[in-house]
């Protein structure tokens, strides 16, 4: 697209790609989209199943000192979703009761 427009490439407002970012961040976005999802049919999506974290980490090398950073992160993202489906949920049902 910046070819087309004649622009240079400012890199400072390129968003990172996904080899910008550290291996143990990579391990974490692969362990949360290996969690499993709870989801509700009046509540929608509830968070995450942790119940196979552990093995999770075992597969991918994840050492006892990286613990804290990789629950703060897959947390982090959980929130995100829980949020981000509650917003979905709320638009749905104003929504129908408009109509």
């Amino acid at each position: 697209m910046i070819e087309q427009t004649g622009e240079e490439i400012d890199w400072d407002r390129c968003p990172p790609d996904v080899e910008d970012f550290p291996p143990i961040v990579l391990d974490c976005l692969n362990i949360f989209n290996s969690l499993g999802n709870r989801m509700y049919p009046e509540i929608g999506y509830v968070g995450k199943d942790y119940t196979t974290l552990s093995f999770l980490c075992k597969v991918y090398g994840i050492q006892r000192h990286q613990m804290d950073y990789v629950i703060d992160l897959l947390l982090w993202l959980d929130s995100r979703m829980i949020e981000d489906s509650q917003k979905k949920l709320s638009a749905a049902h104003d929504k129908i009761k408009r109509s």
